[in-house]
């Protein structure tokens, strides 16, 4: 089964409606089972260990109970620790030697929405190949009729000090010569699974935090608040002075930033940044910066100027991570705002990209806004984003890629063309880059109304 056959899994797990399928109990309980058997079958202990943590969503309830229910019934054991981002989660698999874990989460979609992420005992997410045997296995209800009885069924234990150990864990990705003492921070955390942690971080590491969106409910996680909306925090930076505004989306894997003056500082212009000072400080494994292909071609030309290359993957930071262990690179992430350092953690984490940053700033004595001022010349790009009835292979049809082709002749080798459709929703992306903004947004337009035309 490969990953474009696959029914369940997408670039980062499993998602979609809570309680509608595939997000549901029933396929939750046959994941916990599946996942049993596998971990068991690839040399795990006997009764497989595994760490379970979720976002703040009503739906994390269900599916964590249903979850836990299959991995017990198959004779595994499960930890609980609750709301906890999912880089914590990675770090708490490899802390407590358990043999996998579930993150619970739709990351930046609505509360409505929920997924799944895995994890190996290693802390990096599974590969596609071992999601495609879990999926094999989950469509007989994941038991392949091996349910324990008696002694055999599992137990579930809470973790109470998971969110502690993760804090201590970040701060010590903080160089211990400085201090944040004094620091004004705006911290938005979205209602979400960092709401606790994130502010412990920079609080103990002596940051004036002003937290935004630390009240979750349920149903407000990512709500005109975080990462999407980095507006927020921006407008509360312009009126508290703050030197820094961090926003979070929903598990807090990604960040995106903004400066003392309250523009937005996307994740390229943070890769660009951290990418030359890795590059001028000798600690960029083989000078290469790993990114997909959704990152601005002028992140190339800045990272190609500071000595460096650039790499490019597929859209999602599991590929990034893949490409940087297969090359043994260690620096990497999107456009996103998933950043990953390898040297720190084994997935995208916004608390430690912010740390990063922060870090540069104290060091060079410098505000933000004159750190990322000219780190990258943008070659005008275009994104849009839209909703589709279903996801047609692009190459099956034709009107659009007699557009795409069109396009790609005007632009020349001066722009390019990307058309894919969101492996976590039911979404289409056009991104389009060239020298003229008006040309490359009538160009998108043009593309994704033959696209939604040809689709319907």
């Amino acid at each position: 089964m490969t990953s474009q056959t696959r029914k369940l899994f997408g670039t980062d797990g499993i998602r979609g409606t809570a309680n509608k399928h595939p997000m549901t109990g029933e396929v939750a309980m046959a994941l916990g089972r599946a996942l049993t058997q596998v971990v068991r079958r690839s040399g795990g202990r006997k009764r497989p260990k595994v760490v379970i943590g979720k976002d703040t969503r009503l739906s994390g309830y269900l599916i964590e109970t249903a979850i836990t229910s299959g991995i017990c019934s198959m004779g595994g054991e499960v930890m609980l620790v609750g709301p906890l981002p999912t880089p914590g989660i990675s770090f708490i698999t490899t802390s407590m030697r358990a043999d996998a874990g579930v993150m619970i989460t739709a990351s930046h979609n609505p509360y409505g929405d929920n997924g799944i992420k895995l994890f190996g005992s290693d802390g990096f997410k599974f590969p596609d190949e071992l999601e495609s045997t879990l999926e094999a296995l989950m469509e007989g209800g994941g038991s392949s009729g091996r349910v324990k009885v008696g002694s055999g069924i599992g137990r579930t234990w809470r973790i109470d000090d998971a969110r502690g150990r993760y804090v201590v864990e970040l701060k010590h990705s903080f160089p211990r010569g400085l201090t944040l003492d004094g620091v004004k921070i705006v911290l938005d955390c979205a209602n979400g699974a960092a709401y606790k942690t994130a502010p412990a971080v920079f609080t103990e590491l002596g940051a004036d935090v002003k937290a935004l969106s630390v009240s979750p409910n349920g149903r407000n996680i990512n709500h005109n608040c975080g990462s999407l909306y980095p507006e927020l925090a921006a407008k509360e930076v312009r009126k508290t002075g703050a030197a820094i505004g961090i926003t979070l989306d929903g598990d807090a894997d990604r960040v995106i930033l903004v400066d003392e003056k309250g523009e937005v500082v996307d994740g390229d212009a943070v890769m660009a940044l951290c990418a030359a000072r890795k590059i001028q400080d000798r600690t960029l494994a083989k000078k290469t910066l790993v990114t997909t292909v959704m990152s601005n071609i002028g992140l190339d030309h800045a990272v190609r100027a500071a000595g460096g290359k650039v790499v490019r993957t597929g859209v999602g930071d599991r590929y990034v991570v893949e490409q940087m262990r297969k090359k043994g690179f260690n620096f990497g992430g999107e456009q996103s705002g998933h950043l990953i350092f390898l040297e720190h953690a084994t997935t995208g984490d916004g608390i430690l990209a912010a740390l990063q940053i922060l870090t540069i700033m104290l060091r060079e004595g410098k505000p933000l806004s004159e750190l990322a001022d000219g780190i990258m010349d943008r070659v005008p790009q275009v994104l849009l984003s839209f909703d589709v009835a279903k996801k047609a292979p692009i190459e099956t049809l034709p009107k659009v890629g007699k557009i795409i082709g069109e396009v790609e002749k005007k632009l020349g080798v001066n722009g390019r063309v990307l058309v894919r459709y969101s492996g976590t929703e039911a979404k289409a992306r056009v991104l389009v880059e060239g020298p003229s903004q008006q040309k490359i947004d009538r160009h998108a337009a043009d593309i994704r109304d033959v696209l939604i035309a040809e689709l319907s």
